[in-house]
This record gives structure tokens, C-alpha cells and sequence, in this order.
């Protein structure tokens, strides 16, 4: 129906223009004089133009998009490269090209440099750069590039969409942070771990599949003959330096810290060479296993990238529905930005029955807790949850020691 409107709404443009020389060409017959015909001399010129433009197609523009890299961090810039080819060579009074992308791009790009105002001539190939500051963490696409152009007096005008998708993911923004394990328990007493996670290689427990980062010497080679595979001997661990991470998705302000912080400390602890489970609810639950290494920090990184805050459940009515925690021998982290007295109750509850549980609290840079949250996290001490406090912008604190 549009396309019928805008076929029709040309026509007749063209009738109009039509309409303007025989006008024109007839005052100058009827009235004679100098006067009548400059005024239909200096017509002719912008008439021939506009009825040459209505005869020039304008699907001959392709257009090609550059983008420098596909994956960014939040808070990245973005330079685009726009390359505008033409088929002909017909004059062109003026070009204005719209770059379309996702909306929150266009919330991020610096004024409207994505829209450009050209003056072509005869030039058959140009090209233009825009910017968007601050990438916003997301997956963003680029679905096509629109044309437009016209003649001096607007009767007829060209326009068109050009098909030229792109994609680009943005990872959360992240601090470098060191991660230090919160305790010991084969030693006497409790205390940080400042050394990168390890095996303890003084008891073997069995054989298993060879495995990227297994060192040299812990290959098994008779077994490995036998299996007609590298097999490597498995190892006793004292203690379990395995996280897993519960991240709260309710709809709440400071989310982007929750998930900037979240993925500062699947990193630090990945560096560590612990390894990292990972569970949201949001739309959609989403449940990764424990595992270490850099492929596991990418995917954890792409989730994060496109997870939103629409969660319908609140994160201790998650954590009461999440039974398979209870079975994990590792520590539970919680990143919320709420805490709440059901969070606690339901928190003690796993800690009687799994051992050590952390909380962490998301506040912006210079917010300080309520009264009811600081007595909420005296509540929580007793029970044997860990409560600390994390600003935004100094994740870095997180492990010196200081709580909240």
C-alpha cells in the first residue's frame, strides 16, 4: 500500500512538472516580453533536471559498511566507514545518506553524524566516516543504509532503502581485579590464597583424558599404550577453588554495574585457574557448567554481553529453585544489587548445607548502605554468609579486606 502511495504520489509530481512548462511556456507566448520569457528560460533549466531525475534510478547506489572489528568493550568508540558507489555518472544536486542501526546505538553515536548531507556532482564513488562513543554493552546490528535525493525545486525525489547488514557484539565493560580464594580449610585456621590455584600432585586418584594445561609430567604413559590415547593421572584437590556465580536480573538501575562487576570477577578468577559455573534467570534461565579456560571465559563474556534485566523472579526466589547448587562442591557468589530478608533466609539455608556463601552488593560510586541493609548484613555474618560491599568503578577493593 505505501509503495502504491509513493508510485502515485511520483506520477503525479510529474504531472505537476509538466503542468509548470506548458504554464510557463504559455505566459511567454501570450504575454511576449523579456520579462516572460527569462522567466520561462531560467524554468527550462531546473525542469530538464528534474524530469532527467525522474527517469534516474537510483538502485544502481550500493553501498558497503567497514566496521574496524566486530567485538568491543562497553565504553569502546566505534569509527564506521561508509563506501558509496554509483553506476552512473548523472549529476547529483544532493545525497542524503542514513546509516539504520539498533536503538540503542543511535542513543550512543555523537549528534547525527550518521546522517550526512552530500553533494555528489558527477562523482560516481564517495565515502564517509561517522562515530559512536561509549559503545553500550549489547549485540547490535546494522540492518541497511537509506538514500535520498531530489531536484532544486523538490518535485521529484528518489529515495531508497540499500540492504548492508553488520553485527557487532560489546562485552561488558571490566576491572582488572585480583582474586583471592576466601579460605583454606586443611590448614590450620582460615586464610587467603595469594598463589594461583593448583593440584596437590602428591596423590594420584585415578587417570583420565589428557586435557589442554595438563603439564607434561602428569601423563600416565602406561595407560596411555593400553587406551591407544594420552591418558594423564588425576589428582586429589585439598580444597575446592571452584565458583559458582548466581546473578540477580531483576529490572534495577544499577544492572550494568551488576554485570561489569560480574564480569570483572569471571575473570580474575579464571586468571586465578579456578574454575567458574554461571547461572542467570532473566527471560530466559541460562545455567553454564564449572570450567576453566579461555573458551569458557568467551562464552560467559558473550552471555554477558546480551543479557538484560527482565527477570520476573527475584534472585532469592531463584535460589530457592535452584536445588542442583546444593550439589555443587564449590562456592556460591551472589551479585545483587538488593538485599533482602528472603535472600538472607534462603542464603543461610545453603550454607548450612554446601559451606561457604558470599554476597555481593552493587552500589553506585558514592551510595552508601541503608540502615536495614547494614542490619541485614549483621543478620547474614551470624548465619555465616559473607556480605561485602561493592562500588561501582572500584571493583579493585573488592578482596582488600575491607566489607562493608
Amino acid at each position: 500500500m505505501k509503495q502504491l502511495l509513493n508510485t502515485l504520489k511520483g506520477v503525479w509530481k510529474l504531472i505537476v512538472l509538466f503542468l509548470l512548462i506548458l504554464f510557463t511556456f504559455s505566459y511567454a507566448m501570450f504575454q511576449g516580453g523579456f520579462v516572460s520569457w527569462f522567466l520561462f528560460y531560467s524554468f527550462v533549466p531546473f525542469a530538464l533536471y528534474a524530469l532527467g531525475l525522474s527517469f534516474y534510478s537510483i538502485n544502481g547506489v550500493k553501498v558497503e559498511r567497514i566496521l574496524p572489528k566486530t567485538e568491543y568493550n562497553a565504553g569502546e568508540q566505534a569509527v564506521i566507514t561508509l563506501k558509496i558507489s554509483r553506476e552512473s555518472a548523472f549529476p547529483l544536486l544532493y545525497l542524503v545518506i542514513e546509516d539504520e542501526m539498533s536503538e540503542q546505538l543511535l542513543h550512543a553515536r555523537k549528534s547525527n553524524e550518521a546522517k550526512r548531507f552530500l553533494f555528489p556532482g558527477f562523482q560516481k564513488e564517495m565515502s564517509i566516516q561517522y562515530k559512536i562513543n561509549s559503545l553500550p554493552r549489547g549485540e547490535h546490528f546494522f540492518a541497511s543504509v537509506r538514500f535520498k535525493t531530489g531536484d532544486l525545486l523538490g518535485l521529484v525525489e528518489k529515495e531508497r532503502q540499500a540492504p548492508a547488514e553488520s553485527r557487532m557484539i560489546v562485552y561488558p565493560a571490566y576491572e582488572e581485579i585480583i582474586y583471592k580464594p576466601m579460605a583454606h580449610h586443611y590448614d590450620q585456621g582460615m586464610t587467603a590464597s595469594k598463589e594461583r590455584v593448583q593440584r596437590d600432585t602428591s596423590m594420584a586418584i585415578g587417570i583420565r583424558e589428557y586435557q589442554p594445561g595438563d603439564r607434561f609430567s602428569w601423563i600416565n604413559w602406561k595407560a596411555s599404550a593400553k587406551r591407544n590415547d594420552i591418558m594423564t593421572k588425576e589428582f586429589e584437590q585439598r580444597q575446592s577453588h571452584d565458583v559458582y556465580i548466581l546473578m540477580d536480573c531483576a529490572p534495577d538501575s544499577r544492572f550494568e554495574a551488576i554485570v561489569s562487576f560480574t564480569a570483572s570477577i569471571v575473570k580474575a578468577i579464571l586468571r586465578k585457574g579456578a574454575q567458574v559455573g554461571f547461572l542467570t534467570s532473566a527471560a530466559a534461565r541460562t545455567a553454564f557448567p564449572i570450567r576453566g579456560g579461555e573458551a569458557h571465559q568467551l562464552q560467559l563474556f558473550h552471555h554477558l554481553a546480551k543479557i538484560k534485566d527482565d527477570s520476573a523472579a527475584s534472585v532469592d526466589r531463584v535460589l530457592e529453585a535452584e536445588h542442583f547448587l546444593l550439589q555443587q562442591n564449590s562456592q556460591l557468589m551472589i551479585v545483587t544489587a538488593q538485599l533482602t530478608k528472603a535472600l538472607i533466609e534462603k542464603a543461610g539455608f545453603f550454607t548450612s548445607k554446601n559451606g561457604a556463601m558470599t554476597i555481593f552488593l552493587i552500589k553506585n560510586e558514592h551510595e552508601s548502605p541503608s540502615g536495614d541493609e547494614l542490619l541485614l548484613k549483621a543478620s547474614a555474618n551470624a548465619r555465616g554468609i559473607r556480605v561485602i560491599l561493592v562500588h561501582n568503578g572500584h571493583f579493585a577493593d573488592v578482596f582488600s579486606g575491607v566489607g562493608m
